[in-house]
């Protein structure tokens, strides 16, 4: 057995005590969980709690996967922002459909949501842009992302131009920066269990349940 082999089967998932979790306690709205599992998570000193996986696929079907920041969620649905000129921006635009996932192993919990992607105002975008640090605004403002890099010393001057643009010009707009809302047709929570008996709640956007969503369980 190679050591690549052997490390992957001598891991241990879940080396830590798991919550309780009563799918008959959850509340009718799936958003009100979410906020409740998510301040668990911080509570319990999950690691970045706020990243997730954004996945997309593009006009020809492909499918694409990638690590991106949760910026909110509210009634509309869950929020992240990217350039629209980017891999995701023009997947988004050809077919605008994403999932996202969640994953807190500090207390075996995923959160997986789908839907329709909505973009957010221009007014909203530059808002986003400017509500976090000079770093990320510097990024937003290096732009080109996902086009074919040159070398390092193109992306470290051109990241250096963008960071003195951001200290003199707090207020500088990148145009291309758009927020996205994931309005929510499925949300699902699982719960991981030590003896695998995971526990799965799915809310599916039903107009005649209550609160809008109809709630089912799932095998595991």
């Amino acid at each position: 057995m190679s050591d690549f082999h052997h490390a992957l089967r001598s891991l241990r998932v879940w080396d830590t005590e798991l919550p309780a979790f009563d799918p008959a306690t959850a509340p009718a709205d799936p958003l009100a969980l979410f906020h409740g599992w998510f301040l668990a998570a911080v509570g319990a000193g999950q690691t970045e709690p706020h990243t997730l996986s954004l996945a997309t696929a593009g006009a020809d079907g492909r499918p694409d996967v990638r690590t991106v920041m949760l910026h909110d969620a509210d009634e509309r649905g869950w929020h992240f922002a990217s350039h629209a000129t980017s891999a995701k921006g023009r997947q988004l635009a050809a077919r605008p459909e994403a999932a996202l996932g969640f994953y807190w192993p500090v207390q075996g919990r995923q959160v997986r949501v789908r839907g329709p992607v909505a973009t957010a105002s221009r007014e909203e975008a530059y808002a986003d842009l400017h509500a976090r640090t000079t770093g990320a605004l510097a990024a937003a403002l290096t732009g080109r992302q996902s086009e074919v890099l040159a070398s390092p010393a193109a992306l470290a001057e051109a990241s250096e131009a963008a960071w003195r643009r951001a200290e003199a010009e707090p207020d500088a707009d990148a145009p291309t920066w758009t927020l996205y809302v994931v309005e929510p047709a499925e949300v699902e929570f699982f719960q991981g269990d030590a003896r695998r008996r995971h526990l799965r709640l799915r809310y599916r956007r039903d107009p005649a349940a209550p609160a809008g969503w109809a709630r089912e369980l799932l095998w595991p």
